[in-house]
């Protein structure tokens, strides 16, 4: 049964990227990892792709608020979302969805994903740091520049504060003269072998565009991995 939600605050958190908080209803709990669908029952404007979208939860359960993250793409839905009055009410049909971690602790975690598909990964990675979750989580996360990479300050912040999560932001179109001094390039097996001592021994989580996921599982199948243990969810269109 849907739920009603109120549209909290909206801010850019990458170029051409923006964050939207929601209130949270009472009682609601999910899965980090898990999504849910946003319906505008009364958009300002509208068109052949509808008033409903999927997004991600972007929030950590432990978190005040509901967020959703998302390439602004120049669609009825996107302007309305960007243009309605802050506590403008949308339906929400959640959670949904299987990109969560696998019950067994003892298994690494591997995230390789691009672009917005880090919104699940964040809410996995954030609440694993807020319960001090004994398991050890890697996420390889792919851009284009350092600006257009959303969370990128606050997964290093993350990685900081919990000794058991790694994070390696690759860029691959860094402008001249970039200061950035991180991985550099797509995610491919040699950037996987210089950060995991065994490709076929963790578990893997894609999400990003479906050219990088199945880049990524062509990659891990290559390399011996059990088809069990890759996960994926394809970000298309954003």
């Amino acid at each position: 049964m849907p739920q009603t939600i109120k549209l909290k605050s909206r801010k850019e958190v990458a170029a051409g990227t923006m964050a939207f908080h929601f209130e949270k209803p009472a009682g609601f709990t999910f899965i980090p990892g898990q999504a849910g669908d946003f319906t505008l029952p009364n958009p300002p404007e509208d068109d052949a792709e509808g008033n409903k979208r999927a997004f991600s939860l972007a929030s950590a359960p432990y978190e005040e608020d509901l967020i959703i993250t998302t390439r602004m793409r120049d669609t009825a839905f996107k302007r309305s979302l960007k243009k309605i009055p802050l506590g403008t009410e949308l339906l929400l049909d959640a959670p949904w969805g299987e990109l969560v971690l696998d019950k067994d602790p003892s298994l690494p975690a591997v995230f390789l994903t691009g672009g917005i598909g880090v919104t699940p990964v964040r809410s996995i990675v954030l609440q694993a740091t807020h319960d001090k979750l004994p398991r050890k989580l890697i996420l390889f996360y792919s851009n284009r520049r350092p600006e257009d990479a959303a969370f990128l300050d606050e997964l290093a912040q993350a990685a900081k504060a919990n000794p058991n999560f790694t994070f390696v932001p690759t860029m691959t179109k860094l402008a001249d003269g970039s200061s950035w001094n991180g991985e550099t390039g797509v995610i491919d097996k040699a950037m996987l072998q210089r950060h995991l001592d065994d490709l076929a021994a963790p578990i893997y989580y894609i999400s990003g565009p479906p050219t990088m996921v199945s880049a990524m599982q062509k990659i891990l199948k290559d390399a011996g991995v059990k088809d069990a243990n890759i996960r994926a969810e394809e970000f298309s269109g954003y």
